[in-house]
């Protein structure tokens, strides 16, 4: 398998340095300056509608679909992935992760909004992605298939893989427990919520990943503060280190800049095309209020989770031996400020991160299944297939996992930023819609011939209201 391992990684290089993110980079720019800066101006804006109620009985409340997307993005990510950035790319690579993060807010509020405006009706509750975007603004259902595929064998299956490997490395090692015991406890775990529905996962992650994002916070916090003469010092290291004013430790500018954008991308999901599914379960009453809540989403999930390890890791200082790498360097990092208890934290933590990722990602796959129209044994396979995952992923060395998700992740990605660039003045003329009832001091509504032309839009007709 060494052969295949080589190609895939091969393939990520050309695919990730040289196209991914300079579209990922132009999408986030053209989308910041076209909305008028909407993750500035609208910023208290997103506060405000995270603790709106749902619009009708059917469907799930803001904020209920911002704990689903968030289960998702909140992950091991957050943890490994910031500790790897600044292992290769030294503390500027946490300056570039903000940026990315910054302009990625944009691009999620088009991707999300363009989810609300094309999403269909499931019973009481609602579907919507790229996939169903595709379809209706584009009128390509053979593209919203590919786009499926490639989400679910990602995100569903591979994805999953990936979390609980982690889960059962981190737990494993510092509870002495055999990987097989914990996968199995996973499986048992997940079965129970994902034969649950929508709902069942909704209660699961709007409880868990509030839990889980305080406590971390709350240890991080209790970091910077004994450790607060040293803050400013850690801020101008980051400046320092992201302009190549001082010698990266972990390489150049470039190497800085790379990571930077690779792992924050990575975590935060930004055009990728996985949040959107999230998005259009809210019932809500104009698009533009899910594409607001979501950009919030990607703000905590950088800005907040992610500065969090990074500021562990940097007022540690262990980073620049090079001896430790990814999880383990966190727990060393963490252990520096807070004792020898810190690795057991990180590993509860990582409990919660991964799986509540397992959910999120599960109800991605899921979604897709449904636009393809599978029958209900197709969806009971699946979800079979993905508890066959998080067992395999418990036991198995999963470096070829990784690469081949990050494979399919690009290539999803690609697709997606493609299509909401075609599609965003559908999203601009929706914000402008948004913008011009809230300066009239109106909480906003919206209809399909708001905008004229608008087609295939089958919740926002005035008799679906």
């Amino acid at each position: 398998m060494g052969w295949l391992e080589t190609a895939v990684d091969w393939f990520n290089n050309i695919l990730w340095t040289y196209i991914l993110i300079a579209l990922l980079v132009g999408a986030g720019l053209y989308f910041t300056f076209s909305t008028k800066f909407v993750q500035f101006r609208l910023f208290g804006e997103m506060f405000r509608l995270i603790t709106e109620k749902k619009e009708e009985k059917g469907g799930v409340s803001p904020f209920q679909a911002f704990t689903i997307s968030t289960a998702s993005r909140v992950g091991t990510g957050n943890i490994t992935g910031v500790a790897l950035a600044i292992g290769i790319g030294g503390p500027g690579a946490v300056f570039w992760m903000w940026i990315i993060a910054i302009i990625g807010m944009a691009t999620a509020f088009i991707e999300s909004t363009l989810a609300q405006v094309y999403k269909v009706r499931d019973g009481k509750n609602f579907r919507g992605g790229p996939a169903y975007y595709m379809e209706k603004a584009l009128g390509s259902r053979k593209l919203g298939i590919v786009f499926s595929i490639l989400l679910i064998l990602c995100f569903g299956f591979i994805f999953n893989a990936v979390q609980s490997n982690t889960i059962a490395a981190s737990v494993g090692e510092v509870f002495d427990i055999p990987p097989y015991l914990i996968g199995i406890v996973l499986v048992i775990l997940t079965a129970i919520i994902i034969f649950g529905g929508v709902h069942r996962i909704v209660r699961v992650t709007q409880i868990v990943v509030p839990v889980m994002a305080l406590f971390y916070l709350a240890i991080t916090l209790f970091v910077v503060i004994t450790n607060i003469s040293e803050v400013p010092g850690v801020f101008k290291l980051i400046v320092t280190h992201a302009f190549g004013l001082e010698e990266a430790v972990g390489g150049t500018i470039g190497a800085a800049i790379m990571q930077g954008v690779r792992r924050g991308l990575f975590s935060n999901e930004a055009g990728m095309g996985s949040v959107p599914n999230a998005a259009a379960t809210a019932s809500v009453s104009h698009p533009a209020k899910q594409g607001l809540v979501q950009s919030l989403g990607v703000f905590f999930d950088t800005i907040i989770i992610c500065s969090a390890t990074a500021f562990i890791i940097i007022l540690a200082g262990l980073y620049s031996t090079g001896e430790d790498d990814g999880v383990v360097l966190t727990q060393n990092s963490l252990a520096v400020h807070v004792g020898e208890w810190a690795p057991y934290f990180v590993a509860i933590a990582i409990l919660f991160f991964a799986f509540s990722s397992v959910m999120g990602n599960y109800y991605y796959g899921e979604t897709n299944i449904e636009f393809m129209n599978a029958s209900k044994g197709w969806l009971t396979a699946y979800r079979f297939v993905v508890l066959g995952m998080v067992m395999f992923g418990s036991i198995a060395h999963v470096q070829l996992v990784w690469s081949l998700a990050d494979l399919f992740m690009g290539l999803m990605a690609t697709l997606n930023i493609a299509v909401i660039i075609l599609l965003g003045k559908v999203a601009f003329k929706v914000l402008d819609d948004f913008t011009r009832q809230r300066k009239k001091g109106e909480d906003p509504v919206f209809y399909a011939k708001s905008i004229p032309g608008l087609k295939n839009t089958e919740c926002w007709e005035e008799e679906d209201r």
